[in-house]
């Protein structure tokens, strides 16, 4: 599968549902494709079918959707470094776009990578050395929207389940949403909350 296109069924900051001839497709997403298609109807989303193994046993399959082909990219080669897996990468689109990580790799920018949570120096230093000459053209990012969004949930529980589903534990996603509100800088966005979330962390 290169790509799903279909109905926008149900969004989440971190997770979608995409029905397409009477199936309905649930595709992780970065924060940067939910914010390109938080209020589409109809999306076309690139696709990444990971198989999860553990020794010779499969244990689980995920399914990986981004709006642009250029953030699709971009994930393949950072789940290409030793050290990075689909999570990771997928923080990493959260926090940065597409175009932000592909600079900071041609750039040398070990600190910008290694401020992601997740990823410690040797790491950073990994993903530089190992993608620098794989990494050509420029990556286009997603338009960052800055409506406010119509769900039932509110925006801190929706930036709290974004940031478990991350792979950021609960209390101390818990605590850095906490520590944003009580400083009264509270974003009016639920991404904005988030990013900022992930930088507090």
């Amino acid at each position: 599968m290169h790509f799903i296109k279909g109905e926008l069924v149900s969004i989440h900051p971190a997770y979608v549902v995409v029905e397409t001839n009477q199936i309905g497709y649930g595709l992780h997403i970065s924060l940067n494709t939910f914010t390109a298609i938080q209020h589409e109807k109809l999306v076309k989303l690139f696709t990444h079918l990971h198989v999860k193994n553990e020794g010779n046993n499969v244990t689980g399959i995920e399914l990986f959707g981004f709006y642009e082909e250029e953030e699709k990219e971009i994930f393949l080669k950072l789940t290409s470094v030793s050290g990075i897996g689909v999570n990771t990468a997928r923080m990493m689109l959260s926090s940065l776009t597409a175009s932000e990580v592909e600079r900071a790799i041609l750039q040398g920018n070990v600190a910008l990578i290694q401020s992601i949570k997740g990823i410690g120096p040797k790491t950073a230093q990994r993903a530089i050395l190992e993608l620098k000459d794989k990494i050509g053209g420029t990556t286009s990012s997603t338009g960052a929207g800055t409506a406010h969004l119509q769900q039932k949930m509110t925006i801190q529980d929706e930036a709290l389940q974004a940031l478990v589903s991350l792979g950021i534990g609960k209390p101390l996603a818990e605590k850095a949403i906490g520590k944003l509100i009580n400083s009264g800088d509270t974003p009016l966005t639920v991404e904005e909350l988030i990013k900022k979330a992930l930088k507090a962390l």
